[in-house]
């Protein structure tokens, strides 16, 4: 075996996989490129706060009510037309957005597009516990998570560039017309590559039924999962307006620091993926929740340039364990039920912490600093819990 076989088998580089992560850059790039900078979009086209708070909520809320579907839908047809018709419910949303320049027009659109992840999330998480070992599922859901950061990282910078070039409604209308583009081109990639060897299961399509097929290991990683949700998604949407309206950076600034907090995640993956395949995940996940409770505090102090550094640099250290935790969910959710199970996840997670987004907008208008301190005081619960009475399988099994 030459060094590029060990690699790829290192690595769990399937095509299949491969096929997965060219469509996670196609459709991340066009996304990222205008996402960030939606709360400023919508002021320029004379939403308020509330309407800021409205599109975060319904991003959680929507994105919950997608994920059963998402899962139900890759179960029962298989992920490989499952992933077709989510990307065609992205493609549009970028069309309403392009078309109709008008804030409540963005709301819809973003009903579509934003959603994209949680709705493809089950199909792509099945096709990579479908094609790999146990032993590199970890591997692999770093792998998505890894190069979902690509885009991530570079898309508010391209993004930025357009605002800064074109203004606020054209540069992002143009980011919007690019994201289209990359849209097709992932259907077409997706068609040719992706092989869709996986059987059909009978799909469940009650979640009172599928939820009895939880187990009380899964349940505690689901509250726990909840409150730090919380912490996330209080200051979410106005992480953005606090960085450009009350430190005063650029568009631009911005972006590098969405680049500074990708990186920050994408040079962890690997080798914490590493070793959590090797042992146990528990202390990956509570040290990811950890990072999630720290960003909202460090963000109150951060007053200038250098100093959001350090903040995003924290929120990058976030996803120390988000990937472990994913693959726990797979890990602990039974054979042939494992996409409706983790869309059912996502689904009781998000319709829940979609309460937070909206009442983040009330307590950003009470002051940014209570949003921030009520932000960290759910994380700082949800660490507790998950460290008091979370389990992986390998606790499990040992029972």
């Amino acid at each position: 075996m030459n060094k590029a076989e060990e690699i790829i088998n290192f690595l769990g580089l399937k095509r299949s996989v491969i096929a997965l992560l060219t469509m996670v850059i196609l459709v991340g790039l066009g996304e990222k490129m205008a996402e960030r900078f939606l709360p400023i979009y919508l002021m320029a086209l004379g939403g308020g706060a509330l309407s800021i708070g409205f599109l975060n909520g319904m991003d959680n809320l929507l994105g919950a009510l997608y994920a059963y579907p998402g899962g139900y839908l890759s179960d029962r047809f298989g992920y490989k037309r499952a992933l077709i018709i989510f990307n065609i419910i992205a493609l549009i949303g970028y069309l309403i957005v392009i078309f109709f320049p008008h804030w409540i027009a963005v709301i819809v659109g973003a009903a579509f597009f934003l959603s994209w992840t949680a709705i493809s999330l089950p199909a792509s998480m099945s096709l990579v516990s479908s094609v790999l070992p146990m032993n590199k599922r970890t591997m692999g859901v770093s792998l998505h998570s890894f190069v979902r950061r690509i885009p991530m990282a570079l898309g508010p910078i391209i993004g930025g560039t357009f605002i800064t070039l074109y203004g606020i409604k054209t540069g992002i209308r143009i980011a919007f017309s690019i994201a289209f583009i990359l849209g097709i081109v992932s259907l077409v990639v997706q068609q040719i590559l992706i092989e869709d060897t996986r059987k059909r299961e009978k799909a469940e399509i009650s979640p009172l039924r599928m939820f009895t097929f939880m187990q009380p290991a899964l349940k505690w990683l689901l509250l726990s999962d909840i409150l730090v949700r919380f912490c996330e998604q209080i200051p979410y949407a106005f992480v953005v307006v606090w960085c450009l309206k009350n430190v005063g950076i650029s568009a631009v600034d911005f972006g590098f620091l969405t680049a500074i907090e990708m990186v920050t995640a994408m040079l962890i993956y690997i080798p914490v993926a590493y070793f959590a395949d090797k042992s146990s995940k528990k202390p990956f996940v509570v040290t990811t929740f950890l990072f999630f409770s720290a960003f909202p505090l460090v963000l109150i102090f951060s007053r200038s340039f250098p100093a959001l550094v350090i903040a995003f640099i924290i929120r990058g250290l976030k996803e120390f364990g988000e990937p472990t935790r994913k693959a726990l969910i797979m890990d602990l959710a039974p054979e042939g039920k494992k996409a409706g199970i983790f869309g059912l996840y996502y689904l009781i997670r998000d319709v829940i912490v979609s309460l937070a987004a909206f009442g983040g907008a009330f307590l950003w208008e009470v002051s940014p600093q209570t949003n921030f301190l009520a932000a960290f005081g759910f994380g700082l619960m949800g660490s507790f819990i998950f460290a008091r009475f979370g389990k992986d399988l390998s606790a499990i099994n040992q029972k």
